[in-house]
């Protein structure tokens, strides 16, 4: 009888000795598996933040490229207005100085960021509007004026796509060959067509922007 309850005590000190070892490789499992789940969240977290960096860094260079094509196009504006100043004025050498840096201006033109309708359109008006400016650039005045009569029309277009940085007006003159277009900065009417001689034949037809 002695014998069999240390028997029996010796057996429950087993149990619990293996119950507590048990307990402890299941902690040590729990611990594994958390720490397993923590680096693996960590490791989510991490390509998501890559990913979301990826993306801003995307937006960022497609926002610098569109900035970019928009200085392009505010560029050949600006260079347009040069040449109508130049017309307005009469004087042959700033006219074809002016058409020579709208030629340079269209040629760097870059229209990749637009549609593929607006850039099959762009590439039309583009390429109109730089041969009649390579033409002002080595012509007289009488066929500096002829030029910058279409010139207009393509300037018109192009805006039209590109938009407008800042207010202008499109203005028309009824004399100039059936009827002439050109843009300005000014609401106020200098001819480019006939200067000096009939300076405020014309009107103002709209504004843009």
């Amino acid at each position: 009888m002695k014998h069999l309850k240390v028997t029996t005590s010796v057996l429950a000190l087993a149990f619990v000795g293996l119950t507590a070892m048990s307990c402890k490789d299941g902690k040590k499992e729990e611990h594994s598996d958390d720490a397993m789940h923590s680096e693996m969240s960590s490791e989510e977290g991490h390509h998501h933040e890559e990913g979301m960096e990826h993306d801003e860094m995307d937006e960022s260079n497609d926002s610098m490229h569109s900035e970019a094509q928009a200085s392009d196009a505010k560029q050949v504006m600006a260079d347009y207005m040069v040449l109508k100043d130049a017309l307005v004025a009469t004087d042959k050498d700033a006219a074809a100085q002016a058409g020579k840096t709208l030629e340079s201006a269209l040629r760097g033109l870059n229209i990749s960021s637009y549609t593929a309708e607006q850039q099959k359109k762009l590439k039309d008006i583009v390429a109109d509007a730089t041969e009649h400016a390579e033409h002002i650039g080595k012509s007289e005045m009488d066929h500096q004026r002829e030029h910058f009569k279409t010139l207009s029309k393509d300037m018109i277009d192009m805006v039209a796509i590109t938009g407008a940085d800042s207010k202008m007006y499109q203005m028309h003159c009824p004399m100039y060959d059936g009827g002439s277009p050109w843009l300005s900065m000014e609401k106020e009417v200098k001819n480019p067509y006939y200067g000096s001689k009939m300076m405020g034949c014309g009107k103002m037809e709209k504004e843009i922007n």
